[in-house]
């Protein structure tokens, strides 16, 4: 059984007391929400907590967006937020639970096992009375060595998912909305098809996540959930959403369930809908 990675507030706070944690900030929100996640992370933040930029750390060459960078950027990139390959990583976001699991996601794919994902995020974090700070984190000169080893049991590319089509062992399990999935409701992307890749099965992740964002719901009703789109059938699972963020919701609560490594289709819907030579399903 893989170690659980959702912690409490309380459990953070005593982390961070003893100077054992590095605290990362992962939010990241859709376009029409209107919000700037570093904005709000100057504005208030977990103490020595350090902003980690969806965006930025992102392959800037691929078509689509967030996508993963190679080993030797994402190492870069982590080592100058002062992370290191010996280091606890604790990522919350500002929704609760909605973009940390990406974060997460990605020092899983680098070989770091030593992530968790604050439960329920800076609002709870602020509702236990837990103390915020403002302004860029300060950061004393740091010796981090973060060695990244890439592990792709954890991402799948276009290819793996256009091979896993029709084969009766392997879920391809889609996070975005039913209309979306559905294809009844246009793309928030230019010249990307409504629709959904042929054969998968549609699972919203906001129906994982316990009523007011405070992390996933039990174990029991996970299992209920994932049964009703044939988990049990499968041997293996892809998730996929949108953009790459949602889909990393439903690998987090498949890890918790035991069911570990899920592979996330990076590119997603921004990928398949674009890509004319992609076949697409509606209804």
């Amino acid at each position: 059984m893989p170690a659980k990675t959702i912690i409490s507030p309380s459990d953070l706070a005593d982390l961070i007391e003893r100077c054992a944690v590095k605290v990362l900030d992962a939010s990241w929100y859709l376009p029409g929400e209107a919000r700037d996640p570093h904005r709000e992370y100057l504005a208030a933040r977990i103490p020595g907590s350090r902003f980690f930029d969806i965006d930025r750390i992102a392959d800037s060459d691929h078509s689509c967006p967030h996508m993963l960078p190679d080993a030797r950027q994402f190492a870069r990139q982590v080592e100058s937020l002062g992370v290191g390959s010996d280091d606890l990583v604790v990522i919350y976001d500002g929704k609760g639970l909605f973009s940390a699991p990406r974060a997460w996601w990605m020092f899983r794919a680098f070989g770091h096992d030593q992530v968790r994902i604050l439960s329920g995020g800076l609002p709870a974090w602020q509702s236990h009375g837990f103390p915020v700070e403002s302004g860029e984190a300060t950061q004393s000169e740091s010796d981090s060595d973060f060695k990244a080893e890439y592990q792709p049991q954890w991402v799948a590319d276009k290819e793996r998912v256009r091979a896993a089509m029709g084969t009766p062992d392997v879920l391809i399990l889609d996070a975005r909305s039913a209309p979306r999935f559905a294809g009844e409701e246009p793309e928030p992307r230019p010249a990307v098809r409504p629709g959904h890749i042929p054969g998968s099965r549609n699972l919203h992740y906001a129906g994982v996540i316990a009523e007011g964002g405070q992390g996933l719901k039990s174990a029991a009703e996970l299992n209920r959930l994932f049964a009703g789109v044939g988990i049990d059938q499968a041997g293996s699972v892809i998730t996929t959403c949108g953009s790459g963020i949602s889909a990393c919701i439903l690998a987090l609560a498949l890890h918790e369930l035991g069911r570990s490594p899920v592979a996330v289709y990076d590119g997603s819907w921004a990928e398949w809908g674009a890509d004319p030579a992609c076949p697409i399903e509606k209804g």
